[in-house]
């Protein structure tokens, strides 16, 4: 029993491929009968040739990596393309930096911690890039002795 043909036909009329065209077993005469693509038509509108639903990528893998991504997990050196400098930039880091050492110096200049000539020299200083971090700015306050006698006692 060779439907070779007939299959064939059948997969360009219902445009998917061969090994997804359905025969009806009961109706195997009437398949075998037809060589024509109208016969073939026919077929098909009476339900004997179907073809067999297309099989997808199920996405539930993917669905869960990309809910725990943004859980922010999956990070780690290994997933990682690109260098450091490119997943946060130079530029972004140093606005980070300057601006909480900025808000800090003007947080004390005033409090009246500080003296607005002393603000203004730890200004250019951070401008210059010369404070790591908010913290090396207290430290290095403090080891100058920059803060104020009065200002101390409210502490």
């Amino acid at each position: 029993m060779r439907l070779k043909s007939q299959r064939k036909l059948a997969a360009q009329i219902l445009k998917c491929a061969e090994k997804r065209v359905v025969f009806d077993t009961e109706r195997i005469e009437d398949i075998k009968e037809a060589i024509t693509k109208a016969d073939i038509r026919g077929l098909i509108h009476d339900k004997v040739i179907t073809a067999k639903p297309a099989k997808g990528v199920s996405r539930v893998r993917a669905k869960k990596r990309q809910i725990q991504k943004r859980k922010g997990k999956r990070t780690g050196k290994g997933s990682r393309k690109g260098g450091k400098k490119a997943r946060n930039p130079k530029k972004k880091t140093w606005m980070n930096r300057i601006r909480i050492q900025r808000k800090f110096l003007q947080e004390l200049r005033d409090k009246k911690m500080i003296t607005s000539k002393d603000y203004r020299s730890l200004y250019q200083k951070a401008k210059g890039g010369f404070f790591r971090s908010k913290r090396h700015v207290k430290l290095f306050i403090t080891e100058k002795g920059l803060m104020r006698k009065d200002a101390k006692k409210k502490k």
